[in-house]
């Protein structure tokens, strides 16, 4: 197979991408917006936000991770012009999503006596609770929205999200700057403000995108005649079949960035005021692997409904491709760049806090280094787990990501990061180790998979 073959796909799949890309760094951008106001306030205020939304985070994959069961369903059947599999994937799938919001938030809302067994500092803990309230709150909307995005990305409806995105965004900026630090009538609220103002976003997107998709011609038939009694337990399984594995995919991953977090928190504040910098500019470039996570299970799974394997493989191959492409751009970006970045988030000049902040600053510079470099293992891992997703194979990757992130990457972490001398700069090497793993495995599973496939329906 030819280059070429690869690149003229390339249109296609950045046409699909870029919405969700857009939308994905919409997602981190509420949560840098929250990082970069409250870093002014001081480091412990940044590691209690970083403490609290290492619980959310957590609850966020499950909710993300299930809720792309749709998007293949969905994008099969309308490749298929099977009109009564999208709509009740749709219907099943947000009912599904909206009980799991709320589960979500039950379970974290109940979680906070946790941090006090994790080795956290008492005065971040102090903190980070009333913030986790109403971060927790958040869920229910965002897993919502994630019903509603889903089946939108199965359409092959990308930019619905992307404006629900730079709506929510574009309110939230203000909200938290009155919330935050207190303006007119407005009391300084520090970090629960910041928490108010992700809770008022996130609703925000669920209003705009039942609007924008319910308004649109072509969806109204897929938005009337929605009852309870029309759930069927067979569909509720295919969902789950695929959704609850997809779920712990991603959680398995997070997780590991999280435990990387309360590793941080072990060593300090520092540490962990400068992880969490390190992981904001990090999930930044990766949401742009997500959006090509999603283009290649979007494309991917119409193949699947044309029953058209080689295609398939050549349009999740040109997906590969492209990851790569961009993501080594990001790396090179990052070595360039190391130490100037996370002077973005502190105050480095002035204040009471401005010799901890430089120590801070420091440590997430060395960081970076080590995310240049598992930019392109964790933007592989991402689309050829998408790729995946779109052939409906989840339960073997489920298993390749765990034995990656936990039996491989954490124990490296956990070791480095708590009995070397390398602190934090050893805790990430780990997680470059789970990442490296990941990705070569998993593309593996692909490649096996799909050309079996491939001889099968010749």
């Amino acid at each position: 197979m030819t280059l070429t073959a690869y690149t003229k796909e390339f249109s296609q799949n950045i046409k699909l991408a870029y919405p969700v890309i857009l939308g994905m760094i919409g997602h981190s951008l509420i949560q840098i917006v929250d990082k970069v106001m409250v870093g002014r306030l001081g480091a412990t205020e940044l590691a209690a936000v970083s403490l609290g939304n290492s619980f959310i985070f957590i609850a966020m994959s499950v909710g993300i991770g299930f809720s792309t069961a749709i998007t293949p369903i969905v994008a099969e059947g309308d490749a298929a012009k099977n009109d009564e599999q999208v709509r009740s994937a749709f219907h099943h799938g947000l009912v599904l999503c909206t009980v799991l919001g709320l589960s979500m938030f039950t379970i974290i809302y109940f979680s906070k006596p946790l941090m006090h067994f994790m080795g956290q500092p008492e005065e971040v803990i102090a903190m980070a609770g009333p913030y986790l309230d109403w971060v927790a709150f958040s869920l229910i909307p965002m897993i919502i929205y994630q019903g509603y995005k889903q089946f939108a990305d199965g359409l092959s409806l990308t930019k619905i999200s992307m404006y629900a995105i730079v709506l929510a965004n574009i309110i939230h900026v203000p909200i938290n700057f009155v919330l935050i630090y207190g303006i007119w009538i407005f009391p300084k609220m520090g970090i629960v403000g910041a928490a108010m103002g992700t809770v008022i976003s996130r609703i925000v997107m669920v209003v705009v995108m039942h609007y924008m998709l319910s308004r649109r011609e072509e969806l109204d038939k897929f938005f009337h005649g929605f009852s309870f009694s029309e759930l069927k337990t067979g569909v509720i399984r295919k969902i789950i079949a695929i959704g609850g594995p997809s779920s712990m995919q991603m959680l398995f991953e997070v997780a590991l960035f999280t435990a990387s977090v309360w590793l941080c928190g072990n060593l300090g504040k520092t540490s962990q005021a400068a992880n969490e910098i390190a992981l904001s500019l990090a999930t930044f470039t990766y949401m742009f692997a997500m959006g090509f996570s999603v283009t290649a299970m979007i494309r991917v799974s119409n193949q699947r409904g044309f029953n058209d394997f080689r295609k398939l493989i050549i349009v999740a191959r040109s997906v590969f491709l492209l990851t790569i492409i961009i993501e080594t751009v990001f790396a090179v970006f990052f070595i360039l760049f190391h130490n100037y970045l996370p002077q973005f988030f502190l105050d480095t000049t002035t204040g009471s806090h401005a010799l901890e902040n430089r120590e801070v600053v420091a440590i997430a510079s060395k960081l970076l280094i080590v995310a240049a470099l598992f930019q392109l293992f964790d933007g592989v891992q991402a689309v050829v787990l998408g790729a995946l997703r779109g052939i409906q194979d989840v339960k073997v990757p489920m298993y390749i990501t765990f034995v990656s992130y936990w039996i491989f990457g954490f124990p490296i972490s956990f070791y480095l990061g708590q009995y070397t001398d390398l602190g934090a700069f050893g805790i990430w090497l780990g997680l470059l180790a789970g990442l490296g793993a990941a990705a070569i495995f998993l593309y593996l599973r692909f490649h096996n998979i799909t050309r079996k496939l491939a001889r099968e329906n010749a």
